[in-house]
């Protein structure tokens, strides 16, 4: 049975997974990017770069490779896509991730400004949602064939889904960071009211990694 997952979501130990001042030269905030370190380092990443000599094992290894196994579809807010606000002033920008996106299955975005779907190179093919989060989940799950969907964010889109009741496990990653200000992911958010338990969690030198089931 297909399952919304948030899979290797980094926050600051103060909770914000995103900080202030966001822009197109800085699109995580100030401060943010020390959010990722764990992720950079693991043999995943790497592999990502087109390398998969390089890179660690270990537990930061495990997450970030877990996040990508059994996912037959992606959710992505508009800010992950890209920086372009309002109606689409043409279809050149593709994303930040050049030809070949990490992806490789079909990827929802959600927007308010409808575009025709963009096929990309390595299987990634992304769908643009006008008529909101249940509908971009349904249409994910039935692109994922009974695989999971993985939720990628940013912090507004996970909010949305997890205040709708809809996410089934989430995996975050709290780096030693502090931001001090940006966009908290869970604030104001009653996770036991909404069927979350700690399932388990690692510290590593990078992160302590705890994962949230309803199950």
């Amino acid at each position: 049975m297909s399952r919304l997952k948030v899979q290797s979501f980094s926050i600051s130990l103060d909770g914000f997974g995103a900080g202030p001042n966001q822009s197109l030269q800085n699109p995580m905030g100030e401060g943010a990017g020390g959010l990722h370190q764990w992720f950079r380092g693991t043999r995943t990443f790497q592999r990502m770069l087109g390398d998969a000599s390089k890179g660690t094992d270990g537990p930061d290894e495990d997450f970030a490779a877990r996040g990508f196994e059994n996912v037959g579809a992606w959710i992505l807010g508009r800010n992950m896509f890209g920086p372009v606000r309002g109606p689409w002033p043409d279809d050149e920008w593709k994303g930040w991730w050049g030809d070949e996106p990490p992806y490789h299955v079909p990827v929802f975005v959600l927007t308010h400004h409808a575009r025709p779907p963009l096929e990309m190179k390595g299987g990634t093919t992304f769908y643009f949602v006008t008529d909101g989060i249940e509908a971009a989940l349904a249409r994910a799950k039935e692109a994922a064939g009974g695989k999971d969907v993985r939720l990628g964010g940013g912090v507004s889109t996970v909010r949305q889904y997890l205040q709708a009741g809809l996410v089934d496990e989430m995996h975050l990653a709290i780096s030693p960071v502090l931001l001090g200000s940006g966009e908290a992911l869970l604030a104001g958010i009653d996770l036991p009211a909404l069927g979350f338990k700690v399932a388990g969690h690692v510290a590593t030198e990078a992160a302590t990694h705890v994962v949230l089931s309803k199950e």
